[in-house]
C-alpha cells in the first residue's frame, strides 16, 4: 500500500522561528503560522513552478502559501496536506541540513494518532485525516475539519481497501494503515527489546482506544461505538490494533494465558450473572480497570470496590 507521509497542523496562534544566517530551504519542516527566512525561498521556488502567485515573497506561511504547497504537491503526485516536509523537499529536489529537530527521522511527515475520531468530531486532525484520505483518492469532501457523513463514508472507503474493520471511525488501526506502518506486529523478526517495544507500544494503543469509547452505551450483543456488551467492547479495542480475539467472555478467558498479577493491558475476568467468568475488562494499572458495564457503558471501574472485589476471578494476557 502506499504509504502517506503527513503531519498534523499546529494549532493556535503564528509561530516565530528565529531567523539563521546559515539556514537553508530542507532544513526544517515548515508550516502555517511560521514566520521565517526558509519559508521566503519556498516562496521564491514555488513561485518560479508557478504555483505561489502572491506579488511579492513574504516569508510568512500563511493560507496563500499553503495552498500554492498543496497546488504542487498535487502536481508532484504525493501526499497533499498544505505542509513543506522531507517528502515536499524531495520532490522538489531540495536537500536540507540533518541538524533541525522539527524534522522525523521516517521518509517524511507521519499522520499522528491523537485520539480517535468519529461523526461529530471537528478540529484540525480532522482537518488532516481529510487530507489524507483526500489524497489517497478516498473523498472526504472539502478538508474544512468537520467529521460528518462523507468523511465517515471515506474512512470506511479506506479501512475497506486496507483489509481492516470497515466502521467509519478513524482509529489506531486506521492511523499504522494510513502511514503503511504493518499492523499486526506479532511477526516481527526483530531484536527482543524492539518486540518487547513494539508490544508495550500496541498496549497503549489498545488502552488508548479503549478510554477513547468512555462513554458508550452498554447494549447487549452490541459490537461497535453505538453501544457493546463487555466482550463485544473489547472484541473493538483489540481489532481497532490489529489483534484479533474470541467473541465471548468464556472463550477470551480459555484464549488468555493466565497470570498471578495484571499488569497493564491484560484483561481481568470477574464472575456475574452466571457461574465462571462472566464478565471482563482492560486492566489500567492502580487497580483500575475499563470495561463495558450493564449499568454504565463504556466507563472505569474499581477492582477493589465493593461489588467488583468478591467477584474477581483472576487475569489474562493475549
Amino acid at each position: 500500500m502506499k504509504k502517506v507521509a503527513l503531519s498534523v497542523a499546529l494549532a493556535g496562534g503564528v509561530f516565530l522561528a528565529p531567523q539563521a544566517a546559515d539556514a537553508a530551504l530542507g532544513d526544517q519542516t515548515l508550516r502555517e503560522g511560521m514566520n521565517h527566512g526558509d519559508v521566503k525561498e519556498l516562496q521564491d521556488r514555488l513561485s518560479s513552478e508557478g504555483h505561489f502567485t502572491y506579488h511579492t515573497s513574504t516569508g510568512y506561511f500563511g493560507s496563500i502559501t499553503r495552498q500554492a504547497v498543496r497546488d504542487f504537491q498535487r502536481d508532484a503526485g504525493i501526499a497533499v496536506d498544505g505542509i513543506a516536509g522531507p517528502q515536499t523537499f524531495n520532490a522538489m529536489g531540495v536537500s536540507g541540513g540533518s541538524s533541525s529537530s522539527n524534522v522525523s527521522s521516517g521518509s517524511g511527515d507521519w499522520i499522528t494518532f491523537n485520539g480517535t475520531l468519529r461523526s461529530g468530531s471537528r478540529g484540525a486532525s480532522v482537518t488532516t485525516l481529510q487530507d489524507a484520505l483526500n489524497s489517497l483518492g478516498h473523498n472526504a469532501g472539502s478538508a474544512d475539519g468537520v467529521f460528518g457523513p462523507q468523511t465517515a463514508e471515506a474512512v470506511r472507503s479506506f479501512q475497506r481497501d486496507a483489509g481492516i474493520t470497515a466502521d467509519g471511525i478513524a482509529g489506531p488501526q486506521t492511523y499504522n494503515a494510513l502511514n503503511g506502518e504493518t499492523v499486526v506486529k506479532s511477526e516481527s523478526t526483530g531484536s527482543s527489546s524492539d518486540s518487547g517495544s513494539s508490544a508495550s507500544s500496541t498496549v497503549e494503543s489498545i488502552i488508548s482506544t479503549a478510554k477513547s469509547l468512555e462513554g458508550t452505551p452498554y447494549v447487549w450483543g452490541g459490537t461497535s461505538p453505538s453501544g457493546f456488551d463487555c466482550s463485544g467492547f473489547l472484541q473493538y479495542a483489540f481489532a481497532q490494533n490489529g489483534k484479533s480475539i474470541p467473541r465471548t467472555v468464556a472463550t477470551i478467558h480459555d484464549a488468555a494465558k493466565s497470570v498471578s498479577t495484571p499488569q497493564r493491558g491484560d484483561l481481568v475476568f470477574f464472575e456475574t450473572y452466571t457461574s465462571g467468568p462472566s464478565h471482563a475488562g482492560i486492566y489500567l494499572g492502580d487497580g483500575k480497570f475499563i470495561h463495558a458495564g450493564s449499568s454504565t457503558g463504556v466507563t472505569i471501574a474499581d477492582m477493589n470496590s465493593s461489588y467488583w472485589s468478591p467477584r474477581y476471578l483472576g487475569a489474562g494476557r493475549l
